[in-house]
């Protein structure tokens, strides 16, 4: 049985994710509308899609009435509510990307959209479908490690990512996007809630904007890398987008023409040729996060833009066994028994596509409890916790504050409050 879908957002994830499945699986997904205020991308997208209707917005989509099965929204940030919103309200059951939307408000009234109307929406939470940490919420949870004492989880965004995407690019401003914290780490919430099973009862954090500032440029660096700069060996030089080699993300994502002369343009002409020093970024580039459950587990969530190669690390302490795993490049995960000091390398299917498996993942496990009716893996509703530890995470980088999350949470969920407004 084929789904039919409408796609809402036709830019790097909406095109080459969502829509290369449905290209490569067209016996599992087809797509007959495509939303994007962008010509040239819906030309794009419906050149691959055959078929598919154009929208210009939301609005005009939502007025022509249910076209298909479901509604995936890979929109920008900001504009997750509105198009989710509206897709639930129509009878779409909807697969959204993550952060779910802009403010603690919006996400939240998503999951009453959702429970109102009986539809599903689930959040592409795609971590919970890749091989590595399915198999690390399978020995966490075992019991093999006994009571797990402390975890120490690290979100190492690499160097060049953070230049990409927090500081020349759609995350470079919180308040046109979303906090870092939020937009990266939701990913992270939401795997220590799912292998912990304990709230969290008090956290704590801390964060800046450290290197990409005016002060901490070269004397002779210019505006733009390609001014061109004198500085060299410089691990941002937006000239690497240049190279012919690069032909996938991230180029793809600063220019739809790929000539040697797109991508030249795109860096003389847009955000993605500014240098990083004088770019504008306001968003951190490194915060921790100190967190104590419920069960009195202790947690330290670190995130940072400067490692030399993207991956996330982590290390599970419990009363009887150690965890340590790294998922990336060479992903891997070892138990080291505390009795025996036995180190045990555990096993795990190979992933297959980008993001360690999960992409293709989550649109496999959606599609499948749409035509179930079942619950899917990452619900709105389990979900949207790990949107309230993160909303949580900046406030408490903001304020100093020790913050207490369950009065956060309450007010948060607070069913009188008027949908768009929230506490952050």
């Amino acid at each position: 049985m084929v789904t039919t879908a409408a796609m809402i957002g036709a830019g790097q994830r909406g095109f080459h994710v969502f829509g290369g499945h449905a290209a490569a699986h067209s016996d599992e997904l087809r797509f007959v509308a495509v939303v994007d205020p962008d010509p040239r991308r819906r030309d794009r997208f419906t050149a691959v899609h055959s078929g598919a209707r154009e929208f210009a917005d939301v609005a005009t989509w939502l007025a022509a009435g249910k076209l298909a099965d479901i509604a995936i929204v890979a929109s920008p940030d900001r504009h997750h509510h509105e198009a989710a919103a509206g897709a639930l309200r129509a009878g779409y059951d909807v697969l959204l990307e993550k952060p779910m939307a802009a403010t603690l408000a919006e996400s939240v009234d998503l999951v009453r959209a959702a429970e109102t109307t009986g539809r599903t929406l689930a959040v592409a939470h795609v971590l919970r479908h890749t091989p590595f940490f399915t198999k690390l919420h399978e020995v966490v949870t075992s019991g093999r490690l006994g009571d797990i004492v402390t975890v120490t989880h690290r979100e190492n965004v690499s160097a060049f990512h953070m230049a990409h995407s927090f500081v020349r690019g759609n995350w470079a401003r919180a308040a046109e996007a979303t906090p870092m914290i939020v937009q990266k780490c939701c990913h992270d919430f939401d795997i220590l809630a799912w292998n912990l099973n304990s709230p969290v009862a008090r956290m704590s954090s801390v964060g800046s904007l450290l290197h990409f500032r005016p002060d901490k440029a070269p004397p002779t660096a210019t505006a733009r890398c390609t001014d061109p700069c004198p500085v060299t060996s410089c691990p941002f030089d937006a000239r690497r987008y240049l190279d012919p080699g690069w032909t996938g993300w991230p180029v793809h994502v600063i220019t739809d023409d790929m000539s040697p002369a797109g991508r030249r343009h795109a860096l003389d002409a847009g955000p993605w040729g500014r240098c990083v020093y004088s770019a504008g970024s306001d968003v951190v580039d490194h915060q921790v996060v100190a967190m104590v459950l419920e069960s009195g587990t202790s947690v330290v969530l670190v995130m940072h833009g400067h490692s030399g190669n993207a991956s996330r690390t982590m290390r599970y302490d419990g009363s009887r066994a150690t965890l340590r795993g790294r998922f990336g490049r060479d992903a891997s995960i070892e138990v080291i028994d505390h009795a025996t000091g036995r180190v045990d390398p555990v096993e795990m299917s190979a992933p297959e596509g980008a993001h360690g498996g999960g992409d293709g993942g989550v649109i496999r496990a959606f599609l499948s409890a749409v035509a179930t009716s079942s619950r899917p893996l990452t619900s709105a509703a389990e979900s949207l916790e790990s949107h309230i530890l993160a909303f949580a995470a900046e406030r408490a980088r903001l304020t100093g504050e020790v913050l207490a999350v369950e009065p956060f949470r309450a007010e948060a969920l607070d069913r009188s409050r008027p949908a768009g407004r929230g506490p952050v």
